[in-house]
């Protein structure tokens, strides 16, 4: 079904999983609290069931001992939790290095260093809290330069994460590429960091499920919120089996947020849609021209991001944009897989057996906002990823339920309200431009 956060009303029913790798390879979901059933009075109400939302609700009871309950108009992870690319990078936003040091200074750019790489060891520390089978790979992250004008950039980066944070990286030459990583084509040089990797990310959501409910959380899937009004100092949530009277309410809805939720939501976000493709296995000859053994993220320097990497079972999972609206047969398989093919020209001709596409919230700022509405403190969100979420929603959960279990101060460069986005109403043709203006940029 056709999905348009710009334009879509309260949801009214249910929606199927999208038919994607990361469901037909999760197995079962774990059990929920089934619909919400009568009406109900509770400290704190949950709105979504992806990484935000059950991280929040799961820390909340860990915690403080507030078991909230959590709302899902679909199924649990059905948003972007459940479509990603499963990257969980130290990354918050899109903006890069020197550019945390132009907006916030060096004492700023080292704190958000700091909470990026605090928000991978949340994600690490509930795997292993929690004993999620969700197919953790080993750390890795390859940054590859797609043209040689590219490299020096690397050079840069490698330079300020050195001096500027302390921070040790390595640059591949293609030689070294080859020995270690992959053979291809658009990779003159790469930057390895040692901390990212990727793991299943329906799994990872369906383990976090069985943590909140474990721990007192109370998850209601199949309950979309279809009315939103205040009451006698309670907000109510009116769902199809009932009504939730709550003192406190988080929004954890992120690129799937309809602005007719919540008024904070109106013209603060910018979604896009990002595909992906996953192909059929590698064949052992396809395996060995390509050299594709590394279990690393990869993503490449273009401003319209590559992301890519090899799967467990053989087969080669690339996103990158997508259209400017979701409708029936706009998702861009082939030219993935072209991609695929200038990456790893040894599997030029693959063909997929799996391609999706989701939502992604982009912020004004290029930031994601982790905090109370501007009127109202009663209403808390974390929205607008800008693409990094895997790493940085779990946390963002973490962050809400120690601002709302003991009113704990969230770093100020991620606790500003979202930021109105100009000319809202016009985003679409906005969106248009940038993305030629990208593509011209990318040289391709």
């Amino acid at each position: 079904m056709v999905y348009d956060p710009l334009r879509a009303e309260l949801p009214q029913r249910p929606q199927a999983y999208p038919e994607t790798y990361w469901l037909a390879t999760a197995g079962e979901p774990p059990p929920d609290d089934g619909a919400l059933q009568g009406d109900r009075d509770v400290d704190v109400a949950i709105i979504g069931a992806g990484y935000t939302g059950l991280s929040c609700a799961y820390y909340l009871a860990r915690d403080y001992g507030i078991h909230a309950t959590v709302l899902e108009a679909n199924g649990p992870g059905w948003g972007c939790s459940g479509r990603n690319g499963s990257f969980a990078r130290p990354a918050i936003g899109r903006l890069g290095y020197g550019q945390w040091i132009k907006r916030w200074g060096v004492p700023g750019a080292r704190a958000l260093f700091a909470e990026a790489h605090a928000a991978l060891n949340t994600v690490r520390d509930l795997i292993d809290t929690g004993h999620i089978a969700c197919d953790r790979q080993p750390d890795g992250w390859l940054k590859v330069a797609h043209r040689a004008d590219k490299v020096a950039g690397l050079v840069a980066d490698q330079a300020l994460l050195r001096n500027v944070f302390g921070y040790e990286t390595e640059l591949l030459d293609p030689a070294a590429l080859g020995k270690g990583y992959f053979r291809g084509g658009e990779a003159p040089a790469a930057l390895r960091f040692a901390d990212a990797f990727a793991m299943h990310p329906l799994k990872f959501n369906y383990g976090l499920l069985r943590m909140a409910r474990a721990a007192g959380a109370r998850v209601h899937c199949q309950s979309p919120v279809m009315q939103w009004t205040r009451e006698a100092g309670r907000h109510l949530l009116q769902t199809p089996g009932g009504t939730v009277r709550a003192r406190q309410v988080v929004i954890a809805t992120n690129g799937y947020s309809t602005e007719r939720l919540h008024p904070s939501l109106n013209g603060r976000t910018i979604p896009v849609l990002s595909n992906i493709v996953v192909t059929r296995p590698m064949t052992s000859t396809e395996q060995a021209e390509s050299g594709l053994l590394t279990t690393d993220v990869i993503t490449d320097t273009r401003a319209v991001l590559n992301y890519y990497r090899r799967l467990p079972d053989g087969r080669v999972l690339l996103g990158s944009r997508g259209p400017i609206h979701e409708s029936e047969g706009t998702l861009r398989q082939d030219r993935l897989l072209d991609m695929i093919g200038r990456k790893f020209p040894a599997l030029r001709g693959i063909t997929a057996d799996y391609c999706w596409g989701g939502w992604v919230a982009l912020t004004m700022d290029q930031i994601p906002h982790i905090t109370r509405t501007e009127d109202d403190p009663t209403v808390s969100y974390a929205l607008g990823y800008n693409g990094s979420g895997v790493a940085a929603a779990p946390h963002a959960g973490r962050l809400l339920a120690g601002q709302i279990g003991a009113d704990r101060a969230i770093l100020p460069a991620i606790a500003g309200p979202l930021p109105r986005v100009p000319l809202a109403a016009f985003r679409r043709l906005g969106q248009r431009a940038a993305f030629v203006w990208f593509r011209l940029k990318d040289g391709r």
